[in-house]
Parts: C-alpha cells; sequence; structure tokens
C-alpha cells in the first residue's frame, strides 16, 4: 500500500499495526498494545540512530517522522500509532491528513484525557523531556480545561536511567525528589508520565510522590486509544496468532538488548532499517 494510493484503500483487518518512535520509548506503547490486544499484530520502527529529536528543528522531526511512517504505510499497517511527544508535537496533524483513512493515534491527547477525568483538584503535573516541556503540546492539549492547573517539569535525568538499565538506588531517587519534591509542594493529585520512557520508572515515581497521587501512564492511555479506534472503524482481528516486527535506524543488536527492557520477550529480535528517501526494508534478512 503506498501513501498515494490510502485514500481508495480500506486498511486490512489482518495487517499491523504501526507503531513509530524516535528511539525506544515507544515500546512501552507497544507493550501496552500487546498486553491490551492480545491478537494484534506490530510493526514497530524506532528512528534511533538519529535520536534524540528533541533538541532538533521541528522541521527536521517532521521529515525525519514523515519518512518513518511513509515506510510504515507502505508496508500495509492498518494503522499508525505515533509514539513520541517530540513528533506528535510536529506534526500530528500532517500526518492524520496525510494518512487517511489509517487511523491516527499520539501520546498526548489521550493521556490528558485521563487526567482530567482522574483528578479530584484539577492541580495536575506533567514530567516529561525538556523539547516537550518547551513545544507547550500539553499546555495546548489542557486548553480546553480551563479549571486545570498544570505544572510541568521537565526530568533530563530520567531517560539515561532506564536505557542504563537503572530503576533504583540512591541516584535514582534524590533524582526523583529533585523533579517530584515541587509537584508535591504544588498540590497535584494527578501525575502524567509525559515522557514514553518514565513508566519503567513507575516504582520511584509512585515512591517519592506518595499514594495519594494517580500516575496517568502516556503508555498505556494511547494503547487504550488503539484499542478504541480499531473497534469503531472495525479493524480488529478476530484471533489467530500474531506477528512482532521491530526495525531500527541505528544498530539493530543495540536495539535488542536496550529494547528487551522496555517490551520485554516478544522483542526476539531486530532489523535495521535505513529510512530514508527511496529505501526500501526486506522484514526479516535485511535492507536494501
Amino acid at each position: 500500500m503506498s501513501v498515494s494510493s490510502l485514500e481508495s484503500t480500506h486498511p486490512d483487518r489482518e495487517a499491523p499495526i504501526g507503531i513509530f518512535d524516535s528511539g525506544f520509548g515507544g515500546l512501552t506503547v507497544a507493550r501496552s498494545v500487546i498486553d491490551q490486544l492480545a491478537h494484534e499484530s506490530i510493526l514497530y520502527v524506532g528512528d534511533t540512530a538519529r535520536a534524540p529529536y528533541g533538541p532538533r528543528p521541528i522541521a527536521e522531526v517532521r521529515e525525519y517522522a514523515l519518512e518513518c511512517l511513509d515506510h510504515l504505510v507502505e508496508q500495509g499497517v492498518k494503522a499508525l500509532v505515533i509514539a513520541c511527544n517530540s513528533a506528535s508535537a510536529a506534526m500530528l496533524r500532517d500526518a492524520r491528513e496525510r494518512y487517511k483513512p489509517l487511523p491516527v493515534v499520539e501520546v498526548i491527547l489521550p493521556a490528558t484525557r485521563r487526567a482530567v477525568a482522574a483528578s479530584r483538584t484539577g492541580r495536575i503535573g506533567v514530567i516529561c523531556t525538556h523539547a516537550t516541556a518547551e513545544s507547550l503540546a500539553y499546555d495546548d492539549a489542557f486548553a480546553a480545561a480551563p479549571h486545570v492547573s498544570l505544572h510541568t517539569q521537565a526530568c533530563p535525568k530520567f531517560v539515561p536511567f532506564v536505557e542504563a538499565g537503572t530503576t533504583g538506588g540512591d541516584e535514582l531517587i534524590a533524582a526523583a525528589h529533585e523533579y517530584l519534591d515541587p509537584l508535591t509542594s504544588a498540590g497535584v493529585d494527578t501525575l502524567i508520565l509525559g515522557c514514553t520512557h518514565y513508566p519503567l520508572l513507575t516504582g520511584v515515581i509512585s515512591y517519592v510522590m506518595g499514594d495519594n497521587v494517580t500516575l496517568v501512564s502516556s503508555a498505556e492511555e494511547s494503547a487504550k486509544d488503539v484499542y478504541r479506534v480499531l473497534a469503531e472503524n472495525d479493524l480488529m482481528r478476530d484471533g489467530g496468532e500474531p506477528t512482532y516486527t521491530f526495525l531500527t535506524t541505528g544498530d539493530a543488536k543495540e536495539f535488542e538488548t536496550i529494547g528487551a527492557r522496555f517490551l520485554g520477550p516478544e522483542l526476539a529480535g531486530a532489523n535495521q532499517f535505513t529510512g530514508g528517501p527511496g529505501s526500501r526494508d526486506l522484514g526479516p534478512g535485511g535492507t536494501v
């Protein structure tokens, strides 16, 4: 299926769900999709060779993201998930227009909706990367809920901890207090984990914030949105064994090692996707 032929094509129920991220964090979205939609196949592209997207100009993020999403569409996916806060902020509207009639799900609005529903006081916190904080994407998303008092905290040390496999210890707990204590002081009762790496730090975040604060995972809420759009568009598989395929623009072995921390045993292997105009992945076996 090419991008140009989408308008006249109805997605195939048996096709995989396409998930895109700039790197590894989107695998937490894939994990939630696997947990909630056990029969669905997944085709994942992680642009690890060009990550992180956060410091890049928006035009560059848009270009790279559309390259990867185009590739997923050309492989015949039935829905797209933009599992990257930076990419969602940069090109969500472009993607929804470009890939009609494919459903396109992202990570910001689903978490926002859940946080508004969960909060008792209207004081909501968001922890995220500097790039997401500076994009004001969550501020824009909460604009429709004027009663909400939003408190945003960038947590730049969290991603390196996760990718190193560190989920405990004095250094991490100290960093968590540094970032989260101001949110506790602000009286937030609901906290959005606004980076798809952060679900792996739920233990330390919950420990520092306390039991009275509701944690909202953008990964889990996005997976719920995937469930919803598949049901509404009659695109759910009836059954059968799913397949899980993982592509990376970076080193495949590194992707397998780090990615397994995010996803678990379903990540049995990864293939390299070179990206860029005109390149094509051959699936298992390599690229041209």
